[in-house]
């Protein structure tokens, strides 16, 4: 007599067997290279690009904030104010 593992494991044989033989297989492969198809045609980027600009986006905008409080201790002090502190 089978044990219960050993009639799970061969129906999960038979399934995969069938699975792979099967049309659904081929409308799955078939499916994928359309999409991969499309997705070529389309002005992507990968993740990875993605986070990487992110990453420049927060650094430029970290350095122009920087800038425009230099630019303005400058002004004040063209105008005559009262002079600030520099940071260097």
């Amino acid at each position: 007599m089978k044990q219960p593992n050993d009639v799970f494991n061969d129906l999960q044989q038979k399934m995969s067997e069938l699975f792979k033989n099967s049309p659904a297989k081929d409308v799955e492969k078939n499916m994928k290279a359309m999409l991969s198809q499309g997705f070529s045609k389309l002005d992507l980027v990968t993740r990875e690009e993605f986070d990487t600009q992110t990453q420049v986006l927060v650094r430029t905008r970290a350095r122009l904030e920087e800038l425009e409080k230099r630019v303005a201790q400058l002004e004040q002090r063209l105008a005559g104010g009262s002079p600030s502190t520099t940071q260097d």
